[in-house]
């Protein structure tokens, strides 16, 4: 069988295309732009093209078709459009990447299934989503365009440890106030839920979805089992680092003021619309076709090892000192708002 990953180095596709290079019974290709060359295991072929350029990838493709393309880096409708150009026809499936930030915030309950609601008014993100799923299964219903859905959750590699909030650099200067035992800032309370999924355990269930004619025309959203809070999850981060877990906890609202106040104008979606929420996934749809699909990799080990890969690859340690700057204001805002009431 033969695979096509647009993108396929990712945070989330490294792993999958790891996992199928492995199998005997996949060719696999990816298209990229070749900019991550030691991220491609041995035996994986590449056609090294910018997606956006649709001529140039028509003419790269050439009489070639494909069992799955998958799609990883496909978030506006128009980019689902051009791929129905180019793959109509020219493959048996074409499976989506979507986002668990698409389910309706807050859900009428905190139990996702497939058939949630989908609707997100405080993120445009998870709305470009929704278009993009509407325009492909459209086209499926209409057409038989060969589709499958599938909707992560917050998926992590070793390369970033995953938090609440960080500023326009990543995951590190979170880290560095820990190290340097500085308050972090924790939307809510710091006890709504999470779900956290290490991306070998996510390619798991990816890989079981390809080429399944059972898949075809259906949506599957991929988490571990791991149900986490908030609080929970800093207070792993720090013990893995051997630090004290200092949180400051602030409203979602204050921090999506506070942020748009500093040009951080997607900090309302990402938590208003996504992580202020408590949600946990129900993952039988999916299992159904990968029986396999478990938390193998639960949250203690997996941060472990990401902080063992960043804390060796200095590339990976980048500061965000405008960041940090601003987590030291809103900390310094809720020490005064304490003392004045």
């Amino acid at each position: 069988m033969r695979a096509l990953f647009i993108g396929g180095t990712g945070k989330i596709s490294a792993a999958i295309t790891r996992r199928l290079a492995a199998d005997p019974a996949w060719e696999v290709w990816l298209l990229n732009r070749g900019n991550r060359p030691g991220a491609v295991p041995e035996g994986v072929r590449q056609i090294v093209a910018d997606i956006n350029d649709e001529a140039d990838v028509r003419a790269k493709l050439g009489d070639m078709t494909f069992d799955t393309v998958c799609e990883f880096i496909g978030f506006t409708p128009d980019q689902v459009e051009r791929d129905y150009r180019l793959f109509n026809g020219r493959t048996r499936q074409y499976i989506y990447t979507s986002s668990a930030s698409a389910y309706h915030k807050p859900a009428a309950g905190y139990i996702i299934t497939e058939g949630t609601s989908l609707a997100n008014p405080y993120w445009q993100y998870s709305r470009d989503k929704i278009a993009c799923e509407g325009f492909l299964m459209a086209k499926y219903r209409e057409e038989g365009f060969p589709v499958t859905i599938v909707r992560p959750s917050h998926t992590y590699d070793e390369r970033a440890v995953p938090v609440g909030l960080h500023g326009r650099k990543g995951s590190w200067q979170v880290i560095e106030r820990m190290r340097q035992g500085k308050p972090v800032i924790v939307q809510g309370d710091g006890s709504s839920l999470w779900t956290l999924t290490f991306n070998e355990d996510f390619a798991i269930g990816y890989t079981a979805l390809m080429g399944n004619r059972h898949a075809v025309g259906e949506a599957f959203q991929i988490t571990g089992d791991e149900t986490l809070t908030w609080d929970q999850i800093y207070h792993t981060v720090a013990d893995a680092l051997g630090v004290p877990y200092k949180p400051c906890h602030v409203s979602s609202d204050f921090l999506a003021a506070a942020g748009a106040k500093y040009g951080y104008d997607d900090f309302g979606g990402n938590l208003i619309g996504d992580k202020a929420v408590s949600v946990a996934f129900d993952n039988a749809k999916l299992k159904r076709l990968a029986p396999d699909m478990a938390t193998h990799i639960p949250f203690h080990v997996g941060v472990r090892r990401a902080l063992d890969y960043m804390l060796a690859h200095p590339e990976c340690q980048v500061l965000d000192p405008e960041f940090d700057a601003w987590c030291d204001r809103v900390v310094a805002a809720v020490e005064r708002a304490k003392e004045w009431v």
